[in-house]
């Protein structure tokens, strides 16, 4: 098929990508245009800026031999099997253009933090608005490359494979799945090896510096304050850039891989897997927009900044959704109204998921003022009453998504819950999902402000500016810390969404192995014969025995389930390790070096950004490995009943989990600063110390294990289509 046989409105999609990236380029240079602050300013901004970029260097270099190995894999599968041969670059593309978006989003951030301190002293409002315009680079670059990616590879695989049918437009979507591999793989190394890097930094700094030397936060005495600012650039920007943008493709490419057996005719199959693309594309334009609307008074409370954040995401959410209906039905795709409905029952998932992660972690709501109260208590209520909070706060998120899968479903496949209905249904969740990650642009600059404004706070501390400044930099960091949970809740619910879709998308990977290897008809357990090409996606299960209640898929449940725990652990151990190091070496700081308490003595930052740096690099290999190589073994062992049982067992787990801790990360976290508004004693106090406590124990429930698991649901999907092969031909049950 050439290249004009796409259909014409295709090119309104890199047009969308391509104006998201120039308005990230222009939102950079209007940043860096802002004054950095005093000298003092400049040294701290630029400590952090060379210490995260080191580190993210160190990391690649480790990532580039993992993808080249897997990369050379591919290339041998593509060589004595019918896999494409542009499968190997598809898939290194997606880590690298996933790499890219992290490290121009914290190239900004460690850009743009100094500056946030800088422009709080004008006005609350004038550090609001740098730091949410700067994260606006983030949010808009991590869609832009995205989609542009996606629809590079369109013209590219169209232009050099011949399409003749639904057949080969099926191998085309299944082919650029890769991309979504590779970005999740990275995002798995991003996320870990950033996550631990942050938290090894931030409870070491911590525990060290608050309790045991009773010194403020980022006080400048404190040899990890600049390891803690390090790692919040590469864990909460570069790793969340990666996490939302293996989401991001993950989503599209899931939704495009069923259009093509969702629809009859090469026509309307085109449409249907282009759809998600050009969501996405308008979704970009109305994140753009929403962007500039995001301002607030200068004297404005914490309700009014989250209001004013509040009305540029409405604003993008209720345009997309209205937008939709009118593009989707100028296209011509069939069955558009249900189509456009079910990307606005996914845009209300994102929003009900969203708000609830709000109520769960803000401090202007009960639960974590109430975790406040119990820190006036002991630590061992403060942490009690946390756990207890985070699995309450679990309950609206798992229902509302368990609705929006049912309405997505019932809408699309005409409310038929049976064989026939399944398709269409399973395409109708897919582009929910793509409705939910559509604002992405905005929503993701929401999450990746909340780091700027961190560091802003930290540079204010470290540079002796007036306390008024520190205040203001402290309501936006507290905002911060709420839109980064919001930020996670829209990861792990387009997960759960994407994820489904990705189940239906294995099955149809296994049923080409089957074609390609001259299975042209499947014999079910009744003894019907049926075409290999044709067969229901129950008659497929039926084929591989794969019920609830055979003894291999129940395993798989048990895998899938295990697995979760055991790589959360992992995790958390990791960090435990790598914080153990960061509290040996601040001690032996305070310990050895005369003066530093007396601000005479200069603390040696950099060694505590290597301890971290080399703790994360140890630790984040293993659990990469464990997420490749779990589905390719079940698979190998037990056949493809097992590992549906895995994917679904892992997904059920998953989500609960990194809902879970995300929420009650979050809120530890909230309720801490909650305290140092003069709360119960204030900073210093004994509350605080407790919420102290609470807030280190949170740090790696809410920026390493939790927000990991998202990526692992999917990231085991992708090896799973991969290699359907193996459980598909050559199981050995």
């Amino acid at each position: 098929m050439s290249i004009v046989q796409i259909p014409m409105f295709f090119w309104l999609i890199p047009l969308c990508a391509l104006a998201g990236i120039i308005t990230a380029l222009m939102l950079y240079k209007w940043s860096a245009r802002h004054d950095e602050g005093t000298s003092r300013m400049k040294e701290i901004a630029a400590s952090v800026r060379v210490g995260a970029m080191a580190y993210l260097g160190q990391q690649y270099r480790v990532m580039s031999l993992f993808f080249l190995v897997i990369a050379a894999l591919f290339l041998f599968a593509a060589l004595v099997s019918n896999i494409s041969l542009w499968t190997p670059l598809i898939f290194l593309s997606g880590g690298l253009f996933s790499a890219l978006a992290g490290y121009f989003g914290m190239k900004t951030a460690t850009m743009a933090s100094a500056r946030t301190a800088a422009a709080a002293q004008k006005s609350l409002n004038s550090g609001l608005t740098l730091a949410f315009r700067s994260g606006g680079v983030m949010g808009l670059v991590v869609v832009g490359l995205g989609l542009m990616m996606i629809s590079i590879w369109y013209v590219v695989l169209s232009g050099s494979m011949q399409i003749k049918d639904s057949a080969d437009l099926g191998f085309l979507t299944a082919t650029i799945l890769s991309f979504g591999m590779g970005a999740s793989l990275q995002a798995l190394f991003a996320r870990v090896g950033g996550g631990i890097f942050t938290k090894a930094a931030d409870v070491g700094g911590d525990l060290v510096g608050k309790i045991e030397a009773g010194i403020p936060e980022d006080d400048p005495r404190n040899p990890a304050v600049i390891a803690d600012n390090v790692g919040d650039n590469v864990g909460d920007v570069a790793g969340m850039g990666a996490d939302l943008f293996e989401s991001y493709v993950g989503s599209i490419l899931a939704a495009g891989t069923l259009g093509v057996i969702a629809y009859a005719g090469l026509d309307m199959q085109w449409k249907a897997t282009l759809v998600p693309l050009l969501i996405a594309g308008l979704g970009i334009v109305l994140s753009i927009i929403g962007i500039f609307l995001v301002r607030s008074r200068p004297d404005a409370g914490q309700k009014e900044l989250m209001g004013a954040l509040d009305r540029g995401i409405y604003f993008s959410t209720i345009g997309t959704s209205v937008g939709v209906f009118l593009l989707l039905y100028l296209i011509g795709l069939e069955n558009w109204l249900q189509i456009s409905l079910a990307v606005v029952v996914g845009m209300l998932v994102g929003i009900i998921i969203g708000k609830g992660t709000e109520h769960a972690t803000s401090d202007e709501y009960k639960p974590t003022q109430s975790l406040a109260a119990s820190a006036a208590s002991d630590p061992a209520t403060l942490v009690i009453n946390g756990i207890g909070n985070g699995m309450i706060s679990t309950v609206l998120p798992v229902i509302t998504v368990a609705v929006g899968i049912i309405l997505s479903f019932g809408i699309v496949a005409d409310w038929q819950f049976n064989a026939e209905g399944v398709v269409s249904g399973l395409y109708g969740i897919s582009i929910a999902a793509v409705g939910m990650l559509s604002t992405l642009g905005i929503t993701l600059a929401s999450d990746a402000y909340g780091p700027i404004a961190d560091n802003a706070g930290g540079n204010a501390e470290m540079a002796g500016l007036d306390k008024e400044v520190r205040k203001r930099t402290d309501a936006l960091d507290s905002l911060g810390n709420t839109t980064a949970a919001i930020g996670k809740g829209f990861a792990i619910g387009s997960a759960a969404l994407t994820a489904l879709a990705l189940l239906a998308s294995y099955l149809q990977s296994v049923r080409q192995v089957l074609l390609n290897d001259g299975t042209t008809s499947i014999s079910l357990s009744g003894g019907e014969t049926v075409d290999t090409a044709q067969a229901t996606f129950d008659q497929l299960l039926t084929y591989f025995g794969a019920s609830f209640m055979s003894p291999l898929t129940l395993v798989g449940f048990f895998i899938g389930t295990v697995v979760s725990f055991f790589f959360c652990g992992l995790t958390m151990k990791a960090v435990g390790r790598a914080a153990m190091l960061m509290v040996n070496e601040v001690r032996r700081q305070f310990r050895e070096i005369p003066g530093i308490m007396e601000g005479t003595g200069t603390p040696d930052y950099a060694n505590c950004v290597t301890i971290a740096t080399k703790g994360a690099q140890k630790e984040m290999v293993f659990p990469a490995i464990i997420a490749m190589l779990t589905p390719i073994a079940t698979g190998w062992l037990l056949g493809v009943g097992a590992v549906l049982g895995l994917l679904i067992g892992a997904l059920c787990a998953c989500f609960t989990l990194a809902i879970f801790m995300a929420n009650t990360g979050g809120s530890w976290d909230n309720a801490k600063k909650y305290i140092e508004t003069g709360e119960y004693g204030g900073k210093g106090s004994n509350a605080h110390k407790a919420a102290v406590i609470g807030d280190t124990i949170g740090d790696p429930f809410k920026d390493t294990s939790g927000p990991s698991l998202n990526i692992l649901i999917k990231l085991m999907s992708m090896v799973a289509i991969a290699t359907a092969a193996i459980p598909a031909l050559y199981h050995l049950l």
